[in-house]
């Protein structure tokens, strides 16, 4: 029935025109149209026009979402009598249900239309941005969870929109994820505006959850904070309570002194960063998927998808895995001074001259990549590519927190005493850094504009060769154990050896069978090593080694080691709410910053 249906759509005029010269057995174009350009000379250039006009109305969508959502967000914070914070998750909660109906139209209907997935992006969506998605939303939802408990536990002092809210947040994040996971390759041909303005829409939301996100997490890390200096002045006195007022509950609800409730809200804090992450990793998914709207892609360029093997490699990962276990130490010894009421001023020395040493080595790490770059004889990569170069703008773009935070504090410390211990630390911190960030995107930005070795037949070779050196040595091996063996085999022995056989031979067969597996591994390892290039090896060598730093620099911040905030410098002389402001910016970008490079790590490395 479906198909008759199909049989009977009548072709538009230009299809029309253009099947009597297309060859038989060709796929025919849909060219895009828009009410805008009617009017045009060619159908390419009305398909080129109609295209930008649709990304230009999409765009203004997501713009006025953006900015109706943070209009909403800064009167909760400046003025949350007005506009409380229950106020903007109705409205977040809206726009969520409206995303919820656009991806069920297009999961159920556009995309099951004829013709209407004809290409698919092998760059778009790797597996480690999918695997992001799907760990990061994961969390989300445990958050969720516990502040569904948690406001169930407060159900006297908590609006009924505080459970009603994460329930949403929770239906939107299993579709969207959903939605990623299977269509973030997709190159739609069929309702090309419709679907830009459904993408856009979720991608404002997005972004709203996020600002919403870094504002919340805002008042949490104050809220800690100041209750800390309270008990640091006022030791043993009890709190005066301050009055009620809407959208700041904080005052009057507090937790009850039971296992579960804690455990709530230790969870919540601790879980709470990776929410954040999952809002900036699914529109950076999602953008691509709006630039595929509409694209065509040439099948007469094969796809020779590389894939991640560790060889080549021996001092990227032994000095990476170093780096990370010195970093978790010093993370845990960090947590646990300063979870408590006077962190020690040892603890931030430990802090930042880890960073100190191992900055400096990241930075030459990637001085040295670039260099081997611009020695290659590589070709560059000049294939139209959304998702390099939304990688590209991501890097450069996130690094700009770290940077930003980095600048604050070396003005903050000139200013005061740059000569003291601690303040001469934070200084090189943040110079250091600054240089860090930049070297790292222009060696992983250099390695993504390359074009992958064309070496697989030279890595084949090297493990064939490996084989063969395994199986001209091992035979003569046990030729030469089984000759000596019954050239001293005593007469009187054959009786017994005879009735032993069968206990002890598989044991040895196995044993022997092992060592030769091991061996031959080792061996065609080391014979594939010696045969890739010194340039290979340094830079697969220098990607391994910093995406273990990147990793060890992403979890340090994740999991609550704030230092910036904690050493009370930079506080001190811009103000609370100001240097807040500045951290609670920077931080999540900073965090995203370090995630994201080790993907285009991981890309440089598979491709060197």
């Amino acid at each position: 029935m479906s198909s008759s249906k199909v049989s009977r759509q009548k072709p538009c005029h230009h299809c029309k025109s253009r099947s009597a010269a297309a060859p038989s057995g060709t796929s025919t174009i849909h060219y895009e149209k828009f009410w805008l350009y009617r009017h045009c000379s060619s159908v390419q250039q009305r398909d080129k026009q109609a295209q930008k006009a649709g990304q230009l109305f999409s765009g203004l969508l997501a713009m006025n979402v953006v900015f109706l959502g943070s209009a909403f967000l800064s009167s909760m914070i400046f003025n949350h009598v007005a506009i409380t914070l229950a106020d903007v998750w109705i409205l977040l909660s809206i726009l969520k249900v409206l995303c919820l109906c656009w991806i069920t139209y297009y999961l159920l209907g556009t995309s099951r239309q004829p013709h209407a997935v004809l290409y698919r992006d092998s760059h778009a969506g790797p597996v480690w941005i999918r695997g992001s998605v799907l760990l990061f939303g994961s969390f989300s939802i445990l958050l969720n969870v516990f502040q569904i408990g948690y406001s169930t536990i407060l159900i006297q002092c908590k609006s009924r929109v505080e459970i009603v809210f994460p329930s949403i947040e929770i239906v939107f994040i299993c579709t969207q994820a959903f939605f990623l996971w299977h269509h973030s390759k997709d190159c739609i041909q069929v309702q090309h505006n419709f679907t830009r303005c459904g993408l856009m829409l979720t991608i404002a939301t997005n972004l709203l959850l996020w600002l919403l996100a870094v504002t919340n997490d805002t008042m949490h890390m104050e809220i800690e904070s100041q209750l800390r200096e309270v008990e640091q002045r006022f030791a043993g006195k009890a709190l005066l309570s301050q009055p009620h007022s809407p959208g700041n509950e904080t005052t009057s609800c507090t937790c009850p002194n039971t296992t579960i409730c804690k455990v709530f809200q230790k969870g919540y804090i601790l879980i709470y960063p990776f929410n954040t992450e999952y809002c900036l990793v699914c529109c950076s998914v999602l953008y691509v998927m709006w630039k595929n709207v509409g694209r065509r892609i040439s099948h007469h360029v094969p796809h020779v998808k590389p894939q991640f093997k560790l060889q080549g490699v021996v001092f990227g990962p032994l000095l990476g895995t170093m780096a990370v276990i010195i970093g978790i130490c010093v993370f845990m010894m960090y947590q646990i001074q300063a979870t408590g009421s006077a962190p020690n001023r040892q603890v931030f020395v430990m802090y930042y001259s880890y960073y100190i040493v191992l900055l400096p080595l990241m930075s030459v790490a990637a001085v040295i990549g670039t260099i081997i770059h611009a020695l290659e004889k590589k070709e560059l990569d000049t294939l139209k590519n959304p998702t390099r170069s939304l990688d590209a703008i991501l890097l450069m773009g996130a690094a700009l927190g770290q940077i930003g935070m980095s600048y604050f504090s070396i003005v903050a410390i000139v200013a005061t005493d740059p000569r003291d211990l601690l303040n001469s630390l934070i200084l090189s911190y943040s110079v250091l850094l600054i240089f860090q960030n930049i070297t790292q995107n222009v060696f992983i930005i250099d390695g993504l504009h390359r074009q992958p070795f064309a070496a697989e037949t030279e890595v084949g070779h090297a493990g064939h060769a490996g084989q063969h050196v395994v199986a001209s040595e091992l035979p003569s091996e046990v030729e030469t154990t089984a000759s000596s063996k019954q050239e001293h085999r005593f007469p009187g022995e054959d009786v017994k050896e005879e009735q032993n056989n069968e206990a002890y031979d598989p044991r040895r067969v196995s044993m022997l069978e092992l060592g030769q597996e091991i061996r031959k591994a080792s061996l065609s390892y080391i014979h594939s090593y010696s045969h890739l290039s010194w340039k290979r090896r340094a830079l697969r060598e220098i990607s391994f080694f910093l995406v273990l730093c990147n990793i060890i620099l992403w979890i340090m911040p994740t999991f609550g080691a704030h230092p910036v905030f904690e050493n009370g410098l930079e506080k001190s002389f811009y103000g609370y709410s100001t240097w807040f402001a500045i951290v609670n910016f920077g931080l999540p970008l900073g965090v995203f910053y370090r995630m994201h490079s080790v993907g285009g790590l991981l890309e440089v490395y598979i491709t060197a």
